[in-house]
């Protein structure tokens, strides 16, 4: 997990801040996290750990990016209906012994103050919002979560 996420992560922004360092000709670089970015939870301990670290990779980033005009984001999306997700629902259910009905709504949504799930055009919207050249942030995580993890 962590060679995926965290060294995928790593390599990739390693590779692309060299274009982005010569000339200063800047850019943002966006990682995709979760609401497990900020949070614990059983049963994920190896993704949790990971976003956590991609998240101090992003951190770390926008400090030393800063000079060179690169900044750094996490977008960390609530849960969204994919395939992945799909397959998780009857896992979860098993291991806490209720119904997939009761995995959605009671242990998914139920964090949420709307009862929704994120949409893909939500994160899209965050992105969009970061990635403009007018937005003077850098190194923050942005929970897309339908109020969940209010921070």
């Amino acid at each position: 997990m962590n060679a995926i996420y965290v060294d995928g992560a790593f390599l990739t922004t390693k590779a692309a801040l060299r274009c982005m360092y010569e000339g200063n000709r800047g850019g943002v670089v966006i990682y995709m996290g979760s609401v497990y970015t900020h949070e614990a939870t059983p049963l994920k301990s190896a993704y949790v750990t990971a976003s956590h670290g991609v998240l101090g990779l992003a951190r770390t980033l926008a400090s030393e990016g800063g000079p060179h005009n690169v900044r750094s984001h996490v977008v960390c999306p609530g849960f969204v209906c994919t395939p992945l997700f799909d397959r998780q629902v009857p896992q979860l259910a098993k291991a806490f012994g209720i119904s997939d009905e009761d995995v959605v709504r009671k242990a998914m949504l139920s964090c949420t103050t709307n009862g929704m799930f994120t949409t893909v055009e939500d994160i899209a919207k965050t992105v969009l919002f970061l990635s403009s050249s007018g937005a003077a942030l850098t190194g923050q995580s942005l929970m897309v979560s339908h109020d969940w993890h209010m921070q």
